[in-house]
Order: C-alpha cells, then structure tokens, then sequence
C-alpha cells in the first residue's frame, strides 16, 4: 500500500493550517515525511475543510509553487498537487508534480478535463457532494455506496473520453466531503465493493472528525491508523495521512501477522 504523506502550505486546514505556510517550514516537513517512508508528497495551498473559503489562483500559487520547486530539487519522491484550479495544476506539473489530486473529480473548470488529458499526470479523482463552503449543511443519499461508486465511474468515463488512459487514474470516495458520519461509516463497510471501478483506490481519512464522532474528542491518530488498516484490510492502494511512520508501521506490522489467503487452487 502506498502512503501519500499530507503537506498543508495553507493558514486553515483542520489539522495543521498555519503549521507549515512557510516554504522552508513545509519543505522541511516534506522531507521529513520522506524519511518517514512517504511514497507520495502531496502538496496543497488551498483547505478544502468543511465550510473553508475559496482561495486565489494566484494565492495559491505563491503557496505552492516554491514548495515544489524545492522539493523537486531535494527529494527523490513523487509530488502530487492538491488542487482543484487546472491552472494551478498545470504550473505545479511544471515545476516538478507527477500527480493531480482533485477533490472536485476535474469538475470545477470547464478546462479541468483537458488540462489533465494534455499534462499526462496521474489523477486522483475524489467524490464530494456539494462545495467545501456547505457540503456539510445536509449531505442526503438514497444508497450512499452505489451512488458514490456511480459518481466515480462517471468521472473516469469522462477522463477516458477525452484521451486520459484508465491506467492514470485514481479513485477516492471522499470520506467527510459531504457526508454524514452514518455515510462515511457505510462506505468504511462497504470498500470491497470499490473494486469494481477498476482503478488504484485512495483513502483519505486521516484526521477528520468522524473519529471523534466515533471515539470522543483526543487526537485523531489511532483513529485515523484503523482507518487505513481497514483500506488495506479491503485491498485498496493508497493511503493520504498526516502520521506517515505511525501509519506505515501500522500497515506493515498488520500485513506480516496477518494470516495466509485461501486459495483455491
């Protein structure tokens, strides 16, 4: 299972917003992931936390783009962009990204799709009801599985009509964008089924509110650690975390005493 390691260059996500907005501060935190055993460093200037604002192109630019400067010089690991602008996108693959982790799914811009089609990045495509500003107002699904899987396999139909190979993408069901905590545990229950998308799958659980929904307020960690235990658990191939040696601990000691797979032949 590969651990994107999480690099906020933001004043306001829910977790460390304000932590690293200097570039020398996520540098370093970047690296140090690395050290951690990060497979992926995702770098990202605008918070998409609940009721979070929009932020400017241009802002998020000055945010991002010497991070990945920097980091494509210093490290050795890939970089993914995490952004909904194709502007801002295709600057950062400029500067040294290999990934675009979208939470819109490439539908906030009508450039969105065929930015991602010309850069030939990989692309992670998340699904969230509604927009950070209010998607947490009254998220409503009939069947939320089925529906989000339907969603998904719609944007990668897209993607592949306009020339992004399948082999490109990446699927996340977007636990907490636009979900009730009855939603995101309906989805933790029901990953096997993501499979049949038939593309790599992400978690992204790693520190959101459903686990002190769930366990009481405290950090987050342990929470978020049997969040990616149960992705691994249902064969999924990437994990988003803030913790990356806690979680890549986790991950290994789980795989080594876990007991051998049937076969049937």
């Amino acid at each position: 299972m590969k651990i994107m390691g999480i690099v906020n260059v933001t004043p306001d996500s829910f977790s460390d917003g304000g932590r690293y907005l200097a570039v020398d501060a996520a540098v370093e935190h970047a690296l140090k992931l690395e050290t951690e055993g990060a497979d992926i460093l995702d770098i990202g200037g605008e918070s998409t936390r609940p009721g979070a604002g929009k932020v400017p192109a241009d802002e998020e630019l000055l945010r991002v783009l010497p991070v990945i400067e920097a980091l494509a010089k210093r490290s050795r690991t890939p970089l993914s962009i995490d952004t909904r602008k194709p502007e801002v996108a295709e600057a950062a693959v400029a500067a040294g990204a290999t990934i675009w982790n979208d939470v819109s799914a490439l539908t906030h811009s009508p450039r969105s799709l065929e930015t991602a089609a010309r850069l030939g990045c990989q692309v992670v495509l998340m699904h969230m009801q509604g927009l950070p500003e209010t998607m947490q107002q009254n998220p409503c699904y009939g069947d939320v599985i089925s529906e989000v899987i339907r969603y998904l396999s719609s944007r990668i139909d897209a993607c592949i009509e306009v020339g992004i190979a399948k082999s490109r993408l990446i699927a996340d069901p977007g636990i907490g964008f636009g979900k009730t905590l009855e939603h995101n545990l309906a989805l933790f229950r029901g990953l096997e089924r993501f499979g049949e998308l038939g593309v790599p799958l992400l978690m992204g659980a790693s520190r959101k509110r459903f686990i002190e929904a769930i366990a009481g307020p405290g950090e987050r960690l342990g929470g978020s650690v049997a969040a990616a235990l149960r992705a691994q658990q249902a064969g999924w191939d990437w994990v988003r975390v803030h913790d990356v040696q806690a979680t890549r601990q986790a991950l290994r000691v789980a795989d080594a005493i876990a007991p051998p797979r049937s076969s049937n032949g």
